[in-house]
C-alpha cells in the first residue's frame, strides 16, 4: 500500500495498518501531533480506529516544545 504522508510518497510496511501504527512508525507521539487525513483533521481518539488506504493524503504536524 502506497500514501503520501507529508506530500511524500510512503509504501507502508504491512505492520502499518492505522493511524496510530503509522505515528509509531516515525516514533511520534499521538498527543503532540495533529494528524490530517485526506483533508481532515481527525480528533486522537480516532487514531486507532482510522484505517490507511491505498492512495490517502496524510499531514502530520508534530509539535516541539522549547523556550
Amino acid at each position: 500500500m502506497t500514501i503520501r504522508v507529508n506530500g511524500e510518497s510512503f509504501a507502508c510496511p504491512e505492520s502499518v495498518v492505522t493511524v496510530t501504527d503509522l505515528l509509531d512508525f516515525y516514533k511520534l507521539d499521538g498527543r503532540m501531533v495533529i494528524v490530517e487525513y485526506n483533508q481532515t483533521i481527525i480528533q486522537r481518539d480516532y487514531y486507532p480506529i482510522v484505517h490507511l488506504k491505498n492512495d490517502d493524503q496524510i499531514e502530520l504536524v508534530h509539535f516541539v516544545g522549547g523556550g
